[in-house]
């Protein structure tokens, strides 16, 4: 009876066996196994970003059954099997049942239970956009990017429950861009044709002081071909590694006459295309020197500053020997064509052969990938 109090107290209803204790060899009585649950059985307000522990003393773990309205609740025991714990956190407001054994080292089988309600959120937070969107098939460098409704105080809480799964394991880590944003980007391009599947496990996430994510949220996509471009400023061709199969098409890059006219060298994505963008100079009105506004066809836009992978408007004479464009890179209505039928979201286009580094405009695009790998991984809010 002493045992069951113990355990009453911890906030645990505890059941154990009727077998006595073995004697141990010293004569007295080996101590029977005791199980101790937390949140206690009866708690009406406690908090949801604490999880659920299962705890053993005197012996080990054999089963922990957690559930919420009928679903269970995923955990894990350490390697000696004296605790359990919730993989993520709870959601508020909701009520749990918790069922535990544990065996003695004797063989002796004690058991506990606790019913609790969580705290409910009085503040919350959510995500307000992900991209890539639901089953959109995209390219090998895509990244996943997580947009927040209000400003994320407690990072490392939030990204800990961050979890992507790929079916061929890709190793990937998340990246702070701001306080409402974080990316994940893979340590090599994501491997082509598999599953993808994003889960933000923020119910009872907190956020920020008081502030509590109440929902769980997840979005599968697929990773398509892989389309990795290399296009060289200064030979004027790029070569295209289409799932292995390469072909090569001349080009022309920005005349280099001003910076925006300058092509950024670096690892740029796809982000849209069109099969017709109307371009206009930046800054510039009619009559001005520079100025143009012309519709190109079969555009593939690679940054958010105007440059585009797209068909020649002319000036054919200059694909595969100088650069006039201004900014983009032009190629013959063949490789254009064939450009555009392939690409998706995420593409790689590796721009080389300029003096304007694309790595010194981070936010000009999807400029991810031009990051080191641990560099990268310094604006994780998790050690790594």
């Amino acid at each position: 009876m002493a045992i069951v109090m113990a355990a009453l107290v911890a906030g645990a209803c505890a059941c154990q066996s009727s077998e006595a204790g073995t004697n141990g060899k010293d004569g007295t009585k080996a101590p029977d196994a005791q199980v101790r649950i937390l949140p206690a059985n009866g708690d009406g307000k406690a908090r949801p970003d604490q999880g659920i522990t299962v705890t053993t003393s005197g012996g080990k773990l054999e089963q922990v059954n957690a559930v919420q309205a009928g679903r269970p609740v995923p955990g894990a025991f350490n390697t000696d099997h004296t605790q359990w714990k919730s993989t993520w956190t709870l959601k508020p407001g909701a009520a749990y049942s918790v069922n535990a054994t544990a065996k003695s080292a004797k063989g002796k089988t004690v058991s506990a239970a606790s019913q609790f309600t969580l705290q409910k959120a009085t503040q919350t937070f959510s995500i307000s956009d992900v991209t890539p969107m639901p089953k959109e098939t995209v390219g090998v460098g895509m990244p996943i990017i997580v947009t927040f409704n209000r400003a994320i105080a407690n990072r490392a809480f939030v990204e800990k429950a961050l979890e992507v799964k790929s079916d061929k394991g890709d190793v990937g880590a998340w990246h702070w861009t701001s306080d409402t944003q974080v990316v994940y980007r893979t340590q090599k391009y994501w491997q082509p044709h598999q599953n993808v599947t994003f889960t933000a496990h923020l119910a009872g996430v907190r956020g920020l002081k008081g502030v509590y994510g109440t929902t769980d949220v997840t979005k599968a996509f697929k990773i398509g071909a892989s389309n990795i471009t290399v296009a060289n400023g200064k030979t004027h061709y790029m070569k295209v590694d289409h799932d292995g199969t390469v072909r090569k098409f001349p080009i022309s890059m920005g005349m280099g006459t001003t910076q925006e006219y300058t092509t950024t060298s670096g690892v740029h994505l796809t982000k849209e295309k069109a099969t017709m963008v109307h371009m206009v100079s930046p800054g510039r009105k009619p009559g001005d020197p520079g100025y143009y506004a012309e519709d190109i066809p079969l555009a593939v836009r690679i940054s958010d500053r105007g440059e585009y992978v797209h068909q020649s408007p002319g000036e054919y004479g200059a694909l595969g020997h100088s650069n006039v464009s201004h900014g983009c890179v032009r190629t013959s209505p063949t490789g254009a064509r064939w450009f555009y039928n392939i690409a998706q979201r995420g593409d790689v286009v590796d721009v080389t052969g300029t003096n304007r580094k694309l790595v010194n405009e981070q936010g000009n695009g999807w400029t991810f990938w031009t990051l080191s790998w641990n560099t990268w991984l310094k604006g994780s809010a998790l050690p790594h």
